[in-house]
């Protein structure tokens, strides 16, 4: 498609954080610390599932790629945003900004995706564990991926194919760390109302979706729970799933927060700091969440520190 601005533009200024030179520093470290224990820690339950035959199963095949998800995830803004701490550059290309883009919402679409089938699979554990094997064959754990990764390419295609067609001035600040797709989208001086439609359109039908199947199928195993006589039964059931609810719990408060932070004030370092929650956060602490009360994990790390030493 082909690129049409009414003043050519070579770049986008991206606000961030706090200019003060004696913040930069700790921003650095502080950021720089967080990347590596992502990547550390998503990697770490990446080789834990592959290395341990015993979580060769379709709960750990998910969560092994929601781990490379994060990966992906993460190394989409942080990097561009410690280089341009360290280089006290704010300047991203406009090529840059719409590859950025990109990657973006295709990795935070397959994090939805993700999680949504990982509650389906948590939802046929417990109300048809007789039949589970037979249900979530690997077949449909290929297709359940395969099918998340062809959406969220499309999403995120057609997405930042909309926004070349856009034409921008000569304003081209945007209050974020990041070329966030709503900021970059209302730079434009030419009509957004397709841009509109279709983030609208995206948010409803992918978003709404994902989470509409995560509220049913926890409706489903909450009333499947409460069916269950013993206390321990319960408490074994619900065990299951806990890890998974405590992601999903994350993940959607800081989604929320970001949106309240973005309509009740306009201050970019206010909208910077509370995105810096799910975009960096959450994908950090989804390796904890999944380790620190798993047994499985816990001992295929185990076996992993082991092997090496």
């Amino acid at each position: 498609m082909e690129r049409r601005n009414d003043t050519p533009i070579s770049g986008f200024l991206l606000l961030g954080f706090s200019e003060e030179p004696r913040l930069q520093p700790f921003l650095f470290g502080l950021f720089l610390s967080m990347y590596l224990i992502t990547m550390f820690g998503n990697l770490l339950i990446i080789l834990a599932t592959i290395s341990d035959s015993l979580l060769h199963t379709p709960m750990y095949f998910f969560l092994s790629n929601l781990s490379l998800v994060d990966i992906c995830f993460v190394s989409t803004t942080l990097p561009k945003m410690l280089a341009d701490i360290q280089t006290r550059s704010k300047l991203i290309t406009f090529e840059g900004c719409i590859t950025q883009m990109y990657f973006f919402i295709l990795f935070i679409g397959m994090d939805n995706f993700l999680l949504a089938v990982m509650a389906y699979d948590r939802l046929v554990a417990i109300c048809h564990p007789l039949h589970y094997r037979v249900i979530v064959n690997p077949q449909l754990c290929v297709l359940l991926v395969g099918a998340s990764w062809i959406l969220s390419v499309l999403n995120s295609l057609l997405q930042s194919l909309t926004v070349l067609g856009l034409s921008f001035c000569t304003h081209v600040e945007i209050p974020h760390f990041f070329c966030e797709l709503y900021q970059v989208v209302h730079l434009a001086c030419s009509d957004t109302f397709l841009n509109d439609m279709v983030m609208y359109f995206a948010s409803v039908v992918l978003g709404g979706g994902t989470l509409s199947g995560i509220v049913y199928s926890y409706y489903k195993i909450v009333s499947a729970i409460r069916a269950i006589s013993s206390a321990q039964g319960k408490y074994k059931a619900f065990s299951t799933c806990a890890s998974h609810l405590s992601v999903v719990s994350l993940f959607c408060c800081t989604g929320l927060g970001v949106y309240l932070s973005s309509a009740m004030t306009h201050s970019s370092e206010s909208s910077a700091t509370a995105s810096v929650m799910y975009t960096v956060v959450t994908p950090m602490l989804n390796p904890f969440i999944y380790s620190l009360r798993n047994k499985d994990i816990k001992r295929a790390l185990k076996i992993l520190f082991q092997g090496n030493l």
